[in-house]
């Protein structure tokens, strides 16, 4: 590890010299061998390559060859139909797939495009594709860094980590040599400097050791680049009823084949049954019906601050059960934040502070003024700690401008890593106040004062011993503790030498990133729902727990485990304890991953929350991954399934309970266009088994599939949401489309539709002797109307239609109407009448279609209301 060596000898491990750098000749030689310091890109499908692999699919191939066989026997229309199907369904898929991830193009994008370097002992800046290891890099405030570094000079040199570790915090740096037994973590490695990462403060230089994939942010690269796509439940359902429902229709046809055989049919009349049966097991629209319901729930959501990148990630919110969320920014507010004063003897609440106390508003203003933050008009710039003390001030009208304006700054010792301190003298009317502030520890070894009560006694070491604790006390709490000390001078001894000598010890203030109000009740609600959350962060174990035992997401410290004692587990050991534990701190992006798949391994739906590079692996290694939208950077939106424009952990809940409602949805849609081409195989298959004529032509399956079929699916698909939703479990991943005895449902309704068909087209029969058109129109429009009046009873399987409202879903009673209009359009409007072979029904036969097509409605209804009325 190029930490735990000195620089001198990673310098001399390198074979560089730091006062010239490498020579031109030498970093071409490097670049050659190690090449670009670039992150590698996927190879993305082409579109032709996408549409291909939509109908690579079993149903698809069926309806491919019967297209091709309509078309062979001139059955044209027919033929054109299928393939419209087809195109529209693959159409879908190319669009969705299309919106290929971003996420390593983000990667080689948060790259800097220059860097300084020593070269030939000059310092240049170039492309930072062309940094080689061994490379001199200098090091300022605002600079992203081009490379993985180790750091051999620095001063007050601090890096904004966040993206990687989680900390709101930037890191403190220096080039210091580490020696550790163990493993340490990248954030608490504080003589490496990682890539893409922002320096904010000081300076430095550094030596590269890493470039291009071998960085840690190209390993987070290769681990997005390395991680499949995951399928969601209901797609693997859907592929898994695509099968049995493909390989149901080749059976059927082979049945019927035999059949025909043993009853001397015509072959060509055989094929054409064969068309017609396989047509209509197959339910064309299905797939198209699907994405059109989970896209009208994404429109919904977007509303409710999420935007979903992949539809599928709409239903698979509808099944998570645990949710793995980072804590910074997510759970937080990530900005610190003033929560706890030590004052008097006593540590109170930032809510309670009196600026009446002289030491109270002592403290405040002592902290204000020996400050180097600004906050105005709403902007803020420097160190979050600074600007979180401005903030306190803030809150009791404490202004900076106004401070230093009565106050101004005469002198100073800026802040640097080693003393920890930073010193200002400011003006006083007759005399000066020097305020240090900064580590308590520091900051006790030169105060030998202290002001109690408006008395300023001796700061004995008792006394010293005993602030100690109150600060424990605070740092227990994760609480980040400053200390404030002060002295006066008069206006002719200013010395420099003597500035940090002999302080008077005010108190401190302790502050910590605050978790959001609205988070708790959202995890307390996800615990109702049967949704476990669970904390990942990069930051301290304290600090974690404290925030999550804050939120309710832990109850004692056993329950939380750092990333160096995940490293001690083989994968299988890991998955035996993973359930063990709600807070995961300190952790690497493996780490993340690892956690993730531990439970995945468990059966469950694994959600995982984040907005830094350092979770892009475990978002795209979770069954759904959600970014935040205003913190989050480019890697972690471009390697999720959704992202939060608010941050805001309350959406992720308002969005879980929107997906059990469109799962819902889509399972009604799902069954109803099921049931609707079952009694379409029954009226078939029984007519063929008994030797009747065909009492359906195949357009006319094709006809009621996608048209008449669809609007009542896709208005099942937008029924209002169910306000007890939440109240249930989370799904089982495993439990079948068919569970909850829909199974039966569907075949009951399934022969119901399928007899009043059956029954339309012998009654026309026997009304009609010499015209077979006649008998199938009547069984034609009985079909379609069926369907339609049997789609109010789908709304829901326990309350009657009448309880519900017939007008509550207003796109379901339009699609009725929409159904009835078009299919009387068709039968009087000459020309479709001829393309769909339809004949003109007089009033008697309307009375018949409207009787016959009422029974399986009626019959649902009454069920309903003998077996759940109450």
């Amino acid at each position: 590890m190029w930490y735990d060596i000195t620089s001198q000898n990673v310098l001399e491990k390198l074979n560089v010299n730091l006062n010239t750098g490498l020579s031109e000749l030498e970093a071409k030689k490097r670049l050659l061998e190690h090449g670009e310091n670039k992150l590698n890109s996927q190879n993305k499908k082409s579109i032709w390559q996408l549409f291909l692999s939509q109908i690579n699919d079993v149903m698809i191939y069926i309806l491919l060859g019967a297209a091709a066989i309509s078309a062979f026997m001139e059955e044209y229309s027919d033929a054109v139909i299928i393939l419209i199907v087809i195109f529209i369904n693959a159409l879908i898929g190319v669009i969705q797939e299309s919106k290929a991830e971003k996420s390593l193009e983000a990667l080689k994008k948060l790259s800097t495009p220059k860097a300084i370097v020593k070269r030939d002992g000059n310092i240049k800046e170039i492309p930072s594709e062309e940094v080689v290891i061994g490379d001199i890099i200098v090091l300022d405030a605002g600079r992203y860094l081009p490379a993985d570094l180790r750091l051999v000079e620095s001063a007050n040199l601090k890096i904004d980590e966040s993206a990687f570790t989680g900390e709101s915090v930037p890191s403190e740096k220096n080039s210091n040599v580490m020696t550790s037994a163990e493993k340490v973590p990248l954030g608490d490695q504080v003589n490496m400097a990682f890539m893409s990462t922002l320096v904010t403060y000081g300076r430095g230089t550094g030596v590269v050791v890493n470039t291009g994939m071998n960085t840690e942010i190209g390993k987070i690269a290769d681990l997005l680049n390395k991680e499949e796509d995951n399928t969601t439940p209901l797609q693997r359902r859907l592929a898994s009823l695509g099968k049995t429902l493909g390989f149901g229709a080749v059976g059927i046809c082979i049945l019927i084949f035999i059949i025909s055989m043993f009853q001397g049919r015509d072959w060509l009349e055989m094929l054409l049954t064969a068309i017609s049966l396989a047509v209509a097991a197959i339910p064309e629209g299905l797939p198209a019906i699907v994405a059109i319901v989970l896209a009208m729930g994404v429109q919904r959501m977007i509303k409710q601050n999420s935007i979903i990148k992949k539809l599928p990630a709409v239903e698979t919110l509808g099944s998570v059960n645990i949710i793995c969320s980072d804590k910074t920014g997510t759970l937080t507010l990530n900005v610190m934040t003033i929560k706890k004063c030590f004052i008097n003897n006593k540590i109170i609440s930032i809510d309670d502070c009196d600026l009446n106390n002289n030491e109270t508003k002592l403290l405040f203003e002592g902290m204000i003024l020996c400050n180097d933050a600004t906050s105005k008009n709403g902007s803020k710039t420097g160190d979050p700690t600074e600007i979180a003390l401005l903030d306190a001030g803030v809150k009791y009208n404490l202004y900076k401008e106004e401070l230093n304006f009565l106050h101004g700054r005469i002198d100073e010792v800026p802040f640097d890593s080693d003393r920890k301190l930073m010193t200002t003298v400011n003006k006083y009317e007759s005399e000066y106040k020097i305020f240090t502030k900064g580590a308590i520890d520091n900051l006790l070894k030169l105060s030998n004062k202290i002001l109690v009560n408006g008395e300023i006694i001796n700061f004995t070491q008792d006394k010293k011993d005993e602030i100690v604790k109150f600060s424990n006390l605070m740092s227990d709490e994760a609480l980040r503790v400053l200390g404030l000390s002060y002295k006066n001078i008069p206006n002719e001894n200013i010395t420099l030498n003597s500035l940090e000598k002999d302080l008077i010890f005010v108190g401190l203030m302790g502050m910590i990133d605050p978790p959001r109000q609205e988070v708790k009740p959202s995890i307390a609600l996800c615990k109702q729902a049967g949704i476990t959350p669970i904390m990942i962060t990069g930051d301290h174990k304290n600090t974690a727990f404290a925030i999550a035992k804050e939120l309710g997401i832990v109850e004692n410290l056993n329950q939380c485990i750092i990333g160096s004692e995940i490293d001690d587990y083989d994968n299988e050991a890991f998955n035996k304890v993973v359930n063990d534990y709600k807070v995961f701190a300190r952790v690497s992006p493996e780490n993340k991953v690892k956690i993730v798949k531990a439970f995945k391994s468990h059966g469950n739906i694994v959600s995982m929350t984040g907005d830094g590079v350092n979770d892009a692996p475990s978002l795209k290694a979770a069954d759904i991954g959600v970014a935040m939208g205003i913190t989050g950077t480019d890697v972690a939106k471009g390697a999720a399934d959704m992202i939060l424009t608010d941050d805001n952990f309350t959406t992720i809940v308002n969005a879980v309970e929107e997906g059990r409602n469109i799962y819902n949805n889509i399972r009604k849609s799902i069954m109803f266009l099921l049931s609707c081409n079952l009694g379409e195989i029954v009226a078939l298959f029984i007519a063929i088994l008994f030797n009747f004529n065909p009492p359906l032509l195949p357009i006319h399956i094709l006809w009621v599939n996608l048209i008449t079929d669809s609007f009542p699916a896709l208005s099942l698909g937008v029924d209002p949401k169910d306000s007890e939703v939440m109240t249930h479990l989370p799904r089982d991943p495993k439990e079948s489309l068919f569970s909850g005895n829909m199974g039966m449902f569907l075949a009951l309704n399934g022969t119901l539709i399928g007899a009043a068909t059956l029954t339309a087209f012998k009654i026309g029969e026997s009304l009609y002797m010499n015209s077979l058109v006649h008998a199938q129109t009547l069984a034609f429009v009985v079909l379609s109307f069926s369907q339609l009046f049997f789609s109010l009873s789908m709304r829901s399987r326990e309350k009657s239609i009448f309880k519900l409202g017939l007008f509550t879903n207003k796109y379901l009673m339009s699609s009725i109407l929409l159904g009835i209009i078009i299919q009387i359009l068709i039968i009087i409007i000459p020309f479709f009448s001829q393309v769909f072979n339809l004949f003109m029904l007089n009033l008697r036969d309307w009375i018949i279609v409207l009787c016959i097509s009422l029974v399986p409605f009626i019959i649902n209804e009454l069920f309903k209301l003998i077996k759940f009325h109450k």
